[in-house]
């Protein structure tokens, strides 16, 4: 049996989405509120383990999961407030600021009336905007602050007002999910990390790589993802307002959707009011094509090849094993988990955008060129017209420094291209195509 020694309503949540069957038993030790003599992180894992020992008191065996969070600024220490007054005044103070949240774990493995304790914290660093009293008081209308350290929450409506955070996010919801996992392993409850971290794992045989893949998420999940991350973009980019050069772009989607080896889904296809030379798709069929790419091609073949290009990373479900592979399925679960409105959505949302942006591995960007050159093809379109866009846009590129977001500067190079190109046309390979070709793959 798990027990969580805490009422929290957030930390009881995390522990639900990642799919732990556990029962809160709420400590009722008090919380040691100062650190004079010890330092931060001593004072949260002196607080978690008291807790966590508290409740292994009272049971005969099981897991004891037991949590303290506080947050820290210019020296001071704010846990939860006491009262609404107080939680306006510690949200005041914190605003426009830089807070540290500190959270310590303790975990206790009790079993034949032994037990085995790791305690364990995680440091993350919030930069909140400036709040005015009128924000502050809209704020509190919705959400109820008297159990939030610091008044807030992160994966709430707290999310708009939080400009950025330097490391872990479940950190300042109130349980680092990742040092939990850690601890689990050191314990050695190699059950409850397969149920948690296995549940629902399917392999599938990936018609484009010719290999069972493992996932950790449906078809329909991977929709979801899709959909909650699009919501997102269509608040942070402006779409398109040429409708002919939208109507262009779908035209070409849809002809390449139609020739594709993945045919369960609907594709989407969207022009970005954005002048940077750059495309990316989404989980579960959605293809966006940045204004500045579009105004760079300079037929509908060259367009064609890069939307079947960011297809075939759809069909091969690139994006999926990225983010499984990069966030560790945080993101992931967040994004099927939380409630669409929630501000912990777009916050996951942005993430997963970001990372999608930057590109993949070599192998996988060459295995998207591959099929791009056989959808286009198939799709009626000159799949040579990619290579003749590339080298174009190799030349302008240069010229001036790369971009943030750069279409040539997150793909491999193009030698590499134009050999898979030719490859998959059955055309012969000359010498020239190896020259310059990347020795290292990406990793």
């Amino acid at each position: 049996m798990i027990y969580l020694a805490s009422k929290s309503r957030a930390r009881r949540k995390l522990l639900e989405d990642i799919g732990l069957k556990f029962k809160v038993l709420p400590s009722k030790v008090k919380e040691r509120k100062g650190a004079k003599g010890i330092s931060y992180f001593k004072l949260v894992k002196i607080n978690a383990l008291n807790k966590a020992k508290d409740i292994a008191s009272k049971v005969k065996e099981g897991i004891i999961i037991a949590a303290d969070t506080i947050m820290v600024q210019d020296g001071k220490i704010f846990g939860k407030p006491k009262d609404l007054k107080s939680a306006k005044q510690m949200l005041k103070s914190m605003s426009n600021k830089t807070q540290a949240v500190y959270t310590g774990i303790a975990v206790i493995k009790k079993e034949k009336g032994r037990g085995k304790i790791l305690t364990d914290y995680e440091k993350t660093t919030v930069f909140m905007d400036k709040l005015s009293d009128k924000e502050i008081s809209g704020y509190f209308k919705q959400v109820s602050p008297l159990d939030k350290a610091g008044s807030f929450d992160i994966q709430g409506r707290g999310a708009l007002f939080i400009r950025r955070i330097n490391g872990c996010f479940y950190n300042v919801v109130g349980l680092p999910l990742r040092k939990l996992y850690l601890i689990f392993k050191k314990l050695g409850v190699y059950g409850i990390l397969i149920a948690v971290f296995l549940a629902g794992c399917s392999t599938e045989y990936n018609i484009v790589t010719g290999e069972q893949e493992s996932y950790y998420y449906s078809t329909d999940k991977e929709v979801q993802m899709g959909r909650a991350i699009a919501r997102e973009v269509a608040k942070e980019y402006k779409l398109g307002d040429d409708l002919l050069m939208q109507k262009r772009v779908e035209d070409i989607g849809k002809k390449i959707a139609a020739v594709c080896d993945r045919k369960e889904i609907d594709y989407h296809f969207f022009v970005l009011e954005d002048e940077s030379v750059n495309a990316v798709s989404l989980p579960g069929g959605y293809v966006y094509v940045f204004k500045g790419l579009v105004d760079k091609v300079s037929n509908d073949d060259e367009l064609a090849g890069v939307i079947a290009h960011e297809v075939g990373h759809i069909v091969a479900r690139h994006s999926i094993k990225k983010l499984q592979a990069q966030q560790g399925y945080s993101i992931l679960r967040l994004l099927v988990a939380v409630a669409p409105s929630s501000g912990g959505v777009g916050a996951a949302a942005d993430t997963a955008f970001t990372e999608l942006i930057l590109g993949y591995s070599r192998e996988d960007e060459l295995l998207a060129d591959q099929l791009g050159t056989r959808y286009a093809k198939l799709a009626g379109y000159d799949p040579h017209a990619m290579v003749k866009f590339l080298e174009k846009l190799q030349e302008v590129e240069k010229r001036r420094p790369l971009q943030e977001k750069n279409y040539y500067k997150t793909h491999p190079y193009v030698p590499d291209r134009i050999r898979i190109v030719k490859e998959e046309l059955g055309e012969s390979i000359d010498f020239d195509d190896y020259i310059n070709i990347e020795q290292n793959p990406h990793k």
